[in-house]
């Protein structure tokens, strides 16, 4: 699902303008509660005296090291989901807290600070800077920070196997290796949450499953906590649980064998 009217320019702003307080290191504590949501809404205006309810009450706990795939048809509010989780958007309505902090009970540069440390993104399209190099534009994030270690990059582009690519701008890029430098731009700050939204939705089926794969080695090896949006039913059942949307609300919360 496209980003709502004029939540493409906070997307892009992002990472230019959310990165700016130091990163914290993340716990280990597989059991602890990262993440929570209350009684989330959101609606969109229409019109004049018309709006079209996306989100209608989601109430949402997600453990720390969890992988999380949201399914659901277009236009059942996954997206819109997602990007409240990530503070990209505020609800209409509800409340989300990450490590306890009530998300929305402050203001647009603290809650900025505190994306900054909690939450990368990977989304469909790679958002990628086109003037600055891979290692440029996995470093941005850092840069503004002004918490700036070139060997961190250096490490999470060898860890998504493009060591050779460093010095490559995006137009240099194959589809699939442009995502993988937008996979190591979402984990240079060492977040606490990574969501991603169809990460794979503009690649074609090899691509994508080379993408899957090291979505899923590098979240098992970090212990790290993903949210995924996926109209992929096959690679929702590697995650943990399964949270089926449907209509704006939670049909079905699954936790898969595996």
């Amino acid at each position: 699902m496209s980003a709502a009217p004029g939540r493409q320019n906070c997307i892009v702003s992002f990472y230019l303008n959310g990165y700016i307080e130091k990163s914290g290191q993340p716990s280990m504590n597989p059991l602890s509660t990262i993440l929570r949501t209350f009684d989330l809404h959101k609606s969109y205006r229409t019109g004049r005296t018309s709006s079209l309810h996306v989100l209608k009450g989601i109430d949402l706990t997600v453990s720390e090291g969890e992988i999380v795939a949201i399914i659901g048809p277009s236009g059942v509010g996954k997206s819109t989901l997602l990007h409240i989780i990530g503070t990209l958007d505020r609800p209409t309505r509800g409340r989300v807290e990450i490590d306890g902090r009530d998300m929305f009970s402050y203001d647009d540069a603290r809650l900025a600070g505190l994306r900054s440390r909690t939450v990368g993104f990977v989304f469909q399209a790679h958002h990628l800077l086109p003037e600055f190099t891979a290692l440029e534009n996995v470093m941005m994030p850092m840069r503004i920070a002004r918490n700036y270690r070139e060997r961190r990059g250096l490490e999470l582009l060898e860890q998504v196997g493009l060591s050779g690519r460093t010095g490559h701008r995006p137009n240099e890029l194959s589809g699939g290796e442009q995502q993988r430098v937008a996979v190591a731009r979402a984990l240079v700050n060492q977040p606490r949450l990574l969501l991603a939204d169809e990460p794979s939705g503009n690649l074609d089926m090899s691509t994508a499953e080379s993408l899957h794969k090291l979505l899923w080695k590098l979240s098992r090896e970090k212990g790290q906590t993903m949210i995924i949006v996926t109209h992929n039913r096959e690679l929702a059942q590697r995650a943990d649980r399964i949270i089926d949307l449907f209509d704006g609300r939670i049909r079905t919360d699954v936790r898969n064998s595996n």
